[in-house]
């Protein structure tokens, strides 16, 4: 055994310690979260915290290391706020828009009793959960009618979270406008790209000039603060609820079967063992620069028995004329066979990852 591996075996038996003092510190944490909430205690104390820093500090002999140890205790002690905070207040789940928006009424029925937290776009609500701001981030991965949303795909494949569940929810647009406004006196309307995609039929018999905006709830809104009964949104009945608006039309989505898949994303991985009829897998994956790589990497999955019900192709940022793959297929991945398939399809990706397990139906 050479020095190297020496020290990545005293390492491994460390951290194997340090888990399970981790878990005592986190159950005691427990005890502190249940004393504060009885005695209506913020979560956060900077006085306490900043005391126990200094103290453990002198813990350190060696100064440069206890530089990295106030680091450490900090990081610990911040965790531990988080997970009293989830206790006292319960589940933080991130999304992206505003009150009132699909995202906001599709989050509120996959986790009715947490607290939704808005973010300005996808990528800040995915690293909210990476940097623990949040417990589950929730995000639009498909439209029924205008296909994948390739910035959550993106994240998917960049970042370190996982699908842990999946929410198709129908969404229906309407035509809100101001209280008493009539159809004739409309010349513009907005709403985010997407909806006015959804709309666009409807939208080209009424001749009406069309604007994009950030998002359906916010577009509302905007016409609510305007005031100018020529200027109409497309957006949910909550979002005309919510900020005084009317409902002059529903149902103006060119499809009726209009739906919009969201995927929650977590910390950790979910793995399930399951023989429930709807389990669903997805994978992201590159291919080796050897002919076929592709159509044999297809090839395993479907060999060890499981259907591949989805495959995209998307392009690499960084890479010029490169691309990675999309899979979403059926079946249960934490199996001997879904274990045999990793193996076999590692010998043709150069990148292969388990992004998540979710049922369906």
């Amino acid at each position: 055994m050479n020095l190297l591996e020496e020290a990545r075996q005293e390492i491994n038996a460390v951290d194997s310690e340090m888990a399970k003092l981790f878990v005592r510190r986190m159950r005691a944490a427990e005890k502190v979260a249940a004393y504060k909430k009885e005695h209506a205690l913020p979560i956060l104390d900077p006085e306490r915290e900043e005391a126990v820093v200094q103290r453990n500090a002198k813990l350190v002999e060696d100064e440069e290391l206890r530089t990295y140890y106030v680091n450490f205790i900090r990081s610990n002690m911040a965790i531990s706020r988080d997970y009293q905070r989830k206790l006292n207040e319960g589940m933080r789940v991130a999304y992206s828009g505003v009150e009132g928006a699909f995202a906001h009424i599709a989050a509120g029925k996959m986790f009715s009793s947490a607290q939704r937290v808005a973010y300005d776009d996808f990528k800040s609500a995915y690293r909210a959960v990476e940097k623990g701001e949040c417990d589950v981030a929730f995000l639009p991965v498909e439209n029924s009618y205008n296909g994948e949303v390739g910035q959550v795909i993106d994240l998917m494949f960049s970042g370190s979270l996982y699908v842990s569940g999946m929410l198709d929810l129908a969404v229906t647009q309407e035509l809100l406008v101001l209280p008493g406004t009539q159809k004739e006196e409309i010349r513009e309307v907005i709403s985010h790209p997407q909806a006015l995609g959804q709309c666009a039929e409807y939208l080209r018999k009424q001749g009406w000039v069309t604007r994009e905006y950030a998002n359906t709830a916010l577009a509302a809104k905007h016409v609510a603060e305007l005031g100018d009964r020529s200027i109409a949104a497309i957006g949910s009945e909550e979002s005309a609820e919510l900020f005084g608006l009317e409902v002059l039309e529903r149902n103006i989505n060119a499809s009726r079967s209009n739906t919009t898949r969201f995927a929650s994303f977590t910390r950790v991985e979910t793995k399930r063992h399951s023989k429930r009829m709807g389990e669903h897998f997805i994978l992201l994956f590159t291919v080796k620069n050897e002919a076929g790589s592709l159509a044999k990497a297809v090839d395993v999955i479907g060999r060890f028995g499981f259907n591949m019900r989805t495959l995209r192709s998307r392009p690499m940022k960084e890479l010029l004329w490169q691309y990675y793959f999309y899979v979403e297929a059926e079946g249960d991945v934490y199996t001997e066979a879904g274990e045999w398939m990793m193996r076999e399809l590692s010998l043709f990706c150069d990148r292969l990852k388990l992004v998540g397990t979710y049922f369906n139906g």
